[in-house]
């Protein structure tokens, strides 16, 4: 086949991606490091049992060892990654202070751990990072008497643990101290006061979106302030001890107010938003109720503000500023810039390479369209249209639950190879029905249906040749290697990914998730190329409006999680309980699954037109999808 010249259109889409990608990931640069005023930086800290913690530092110029600042570290939470924080990184950077976010244990480019508890035991990390910071090799500007901890959801326990930890410490240590073969015998000196308050390594903690574990005997050894926002309707409150979201009266908010109060004056209510103790004291406690969800609540900016301010009085920040003095929201639109710049530039890049001599095999004839469909065609559309997005919507949570028997390790938090992501090994299950049951129903409409109405299998774009074959895949490999090319360049250049609120494209996963990928990329790839024959060989009629088919196969791809997600959170809004309790975490995948799934088909389309094949679509979207879904979750990959 004679080689097509390069269009200047498609050469213009390039430069457009990349001055997207570039530009997004300058702009998120110049943001989060304050103009140049604080240095962003990664680095990895050994810890125990081969294991391993990866952190963003970021430091503002005025954190000298001769003024050393003040510190929080920060731990997000489950199924997230230190970038997903970056919000509270940067606005706590900008007033000064030194903050250190890990990726927990089992998330982002951190290890696995050999912890079956490690929230308890190792706070995901974050207790080795505390002693890293008290420790001699720590940095030395860092002002050690002011370090506080924020965590977020699963990493808000986390922080409750290890504060919980460290307070024990200083309490064993105070106990040795009143030992008749101590220093002065029964009477405590104010040397080994100090000596044990150096064994209690946080100073001061906020809690968000997570109250299941505050009870008294967590709050007992806590010798810090401690502050917390849990969303007014949060998914996970029907775990709470009253099944509420209200903070007013739950046991879990008194039992964090009344920790720092004497017995005699212990309170049955708290007003949400007041400060309770002092400061000075350790004993101040405070309470917020944010209205809004669980997954939305880091992204409000009143949740945002309430943890500035907490930090801001606890451990006095050296650059204060108003707490709704705040330009995350200007990094995540760089971010958002930079990921469809990502995904717009896999379009010109497949159709420039496919203009190369190379791969002229890969260019395939555009097939003919589909006959315009009849009556009882249309009919038979729609009835598929709404068959498929029930069966979608039924299968989802049963598939899910099922994750349990089919993947019994990766559900029990054990280190596998055996597809070792728990919460996308339900989407690996909803996408294999799925996939299959499209590929059956397209196949008995064809063959009960299309095939008396003019319908061909040569109209489809499935034909290809061993040749072809090989270079299609060549080439879907290609563009999906050029795509983390720029995006390591990026992070590299600028400390940016791709992304944008639940959907990201993240630099941060160990080697190891490569041979991970090797498991889910062919299971996931049924979904993928029933998705692409269904919009390239179902629906692509004469005279049809491709804007119109576009929407219409966006809609059928989503429709059904569409119901799962407005079925969870109608009944949530009704009843203050979410439809399904159990497997809620699921349920909130759907956030970032969406998204992806609108897009999917108006790529496929696009793929189809620019090579005349099915095939190159689904090689080039499933590889680049799964991927940045593996690395947005938790993995439990084997440390040996």
């Amino acid at each position: 086949m004679t080689p097509v010249t390069p269009t200047p259109s498609l050469w213009r889409l390039l430069l457009l991606s990349l001055l997207m990608i570039f530009g997004g990931g300058l702009a998120c640069h110049l943001l989060q490091s304050d103009g140049g005023r604080v240095e962003v930086t990664d680095f990895r800290l050994d810890t125990v049992n081969g294991q391993w913690v990866t952190a963003d530092l970021f430091r503002p110029a005025t954190a000298t060892r001769q003024q050393p600042a003040p510190a929080v570290l920060i731990c997000p939470g489950f199924e997230r990654s230190k970038e997903t924080m970056a919000s509270f990184s940067m606005e706590l950077a900008r007033r000064g202070f030194v903050v250190i976010t890990i990726d927990p244990y089992n998330q982002g480019a951190s290890s696995s751990t050999m912890e079956r508890r490690s929230a308890t035991k190792e706070g995901y990390g974050l207790v080795a990072m505390a002693e890293y910071v008290h420790g001699k090799t720590g940095p030395d500007f860092i002002d050690r008497s002011r370090v506080g901890a924020f965590g977020y959801s699963a990493g808000g326990n986390a922080v409750m643990q290890t504060a919980s930890q460290f307070g024990a410490r200083q309490a064993t240590a105070l106990r040795r101290a009143t030992r008749l073969d101590s220093e002065k015998g029964r009477t405590v000196t104010e040397q080994e006061t100090a000596s044990a308050r150096r064994e209690n390594l946080l100073t001061t903690i906020f809690v968000g979106g997570y109250v299941l574990t505050m009870n008294e005997e967590l709050f007992a050894p806590i010798d810090a302030n401690v502050g917390m926002d849990y969303a007014r309707s949060d998914e996970g409150a029907f775990r709470n001890v009253a099944g509420s979201a209200d903070m007013r009266t739950a046991a879990e908010s008194l039992a964090l107010v009344n920790s720092a109060r004497p017995a005699d004056d212990k309170l049955k209510a708290i007003e949400i938003g007041r400060a309770y103790g002092e400061t000075a004291q350790r004993t101040y406690r405070i309470v917020h109720n944010t209205s809004g969800i669980h997954p939305l609540l880091p992204y409000d900016d009143r949740f945002v503000a309430n943890v500035l301010d907490f930090f801001d009085r606890t451990l006095q920040a050296p650059s204060p500023l108003p707490p709704e003095d705040q330009r995350w929201k200007f990094r995540e639109a760089a971010t958002t810039i930079s990921l469809v710049g990502g995904l717009l530039f896999v379009l010109p890049c497949a159709g420039l390479l496919l203009r190369l001599p190379f791969f002229a095999a890969v260019r395939q004839p555009t097939p003919p369209a589909l006959p315009a469909p009849s009556p009882s065609g249309r009919k038979l559309t729609w009835c598929l249209f709404f068959f498929g997005a029930l069966v979608a919507a039924v299968l989802f949570m049963p598939l899910s639950m099922a994750t349990f028997t089919v993947f019994p390790e990766a559900s029990s938090v054990k280190q596998t190879w055996w597809f070792p992501q728990r919460i996308n090994n339900a989407l690996l299950l909803w996408a294999l029905a799925n996939g299959t049951i499209a590929l059956t129903l397209f196949w008995g409409a064809y063959r009960f249906h299309g095939r008396h109405h003019g319908v061909m299998p040569s109209m489809w774009g499935l034909k290809l040749n061993a040749k072809a074959a090989s270079l299609t895949a060549l080439l879907a490999f290609i563009v999906v290697g050029l795509f983390y090319v720029l995006l390591f360049a990026c992070y590299t250049l600028f400390h940016a990914d791709f992304r944008c609120l639940f959907v990201a494209a993240s630099t941060a996963f160990p080697p190891k998730m490569l041979i991970v990928a090797l498991e889910y990329i062919p299971l996931f790839f049924v979904f993928y190329f029933a998705n692409s024959l269904r919009v390239n060989g179902g629906s692509r009629h004469e005279g049809a409006s491709a804007w119109r088919s576009g929407l219409f196969n966006a809609f059928g791809n989503t429709l059904g999680l569409i119901l799962v997600l407005s079925l969870q959170y109608l009944h949530l809004g009704a009843t203050e309980q979410p439809f399904w309790t159990d497997g809620w975490l699921y349920v909130n995948l759907l956030f970032g699954v969406i998204p992806m799934m609108f897009l999917l088909p108006w790529l496929h389309r696009i793929f189809f037109d620019l090579s005349g094949q099915t095939w190159l679509g689904p090689l080039i979207t499933c590889p680049l999808f799964v991927m940045m879904m593996l690395t947005s979750n938790v993995c439990y990959i084997p440390l040996k």
